[in-house]
């Protein structure tokens, strides 16, 4: 494999460990898809694992302004999901540290551990497995401005954009691969269930 994974190399992981699955699925919020990605399953393998983040953290390291920052850099993830890449990328990059946000419940918001604090101008790449609805993300960028923090860049091993992927602006984009799955609103408008094709209902 190269130094720097290619699209090619990224996909076949997904494929063969089983993270990336082709079939008819159905979303939480009933969104209909042809594709299914779960990038955890891929990171249960340490060679994957560690190819997946060496190669986020080379895309991050030729942005001179990130490496200029990366002793002072915190990594950040949105949700637990992202965690196994968010230490591979600290550890590569050799950050100055890495933590993430939690919900007491499912309806409360995004909040760090307790003492987990952030010093005003902190630099923070946001890190996480995927891309998809932005909305996750999205909060944490929130919470970390509203303490201060400075965010440089969002990376994630996959960009797999729906029709609704909320827009991060002039933020810097990092990923390994993009997947432009098709994408129906719900079961009414869903040509895979006009086909009759069996439905699998996923969890997140």
């Amino acid at each position: 494999m190269h130094l720097l994974p290619t699209q090619e190399d990224v996909v076949r992981v997904l494929r063969e460990t089983g993270a990336l699955r082709h079939g008819h699925f159905e979303y939480p919020d009933g969104m209909h898809s042809n594709e299914y990605l779960q990038v955890p399953l891929a990171m249960r393998y340490y060679q994957h694992a560690r190819t997946l983040s060496v190669g986020l953290s080379r895309l991050l390291r030729a942005n001179p302004e990130i490496r200029a920052m990366i002793p002072e850099l915190s990594i950040v993830a949105p949700a637990t999901g992202g965690l196994p890449v968010a230490y591979g990328v600290c550890e590569a990059l050799r950050a100055r540290q890495v933590y993430w946000a939690e919900r007491n419940d499912e309806s409360g918001p995004l909040r760090f551990r307790q003492f987990v604090e952030q010093s005003p101008g902190e630099p923070v790449v946001l890190v996480d497995d995927i891309l998809r609805s932005g909305s996750k993300l999205t909060e944490m960028k929130q919470l970390l401005e509203s303490k201060g923090a400075l965010i440089l860049a969002l990376a994630v091993v996959v960009h797999q954009p729906t029709p609704t992927t909320l827009s991060f602006g002039s933020l810097p984009l990092y990923y390994l691969a993009r997947l432009d799955a098709r994408y129906y609103a719900d079961a009414g408008h869903c040509e895979l269930c006009k086909k009759g094709v069996p439905v699998d209902r996923v969890w997140i």
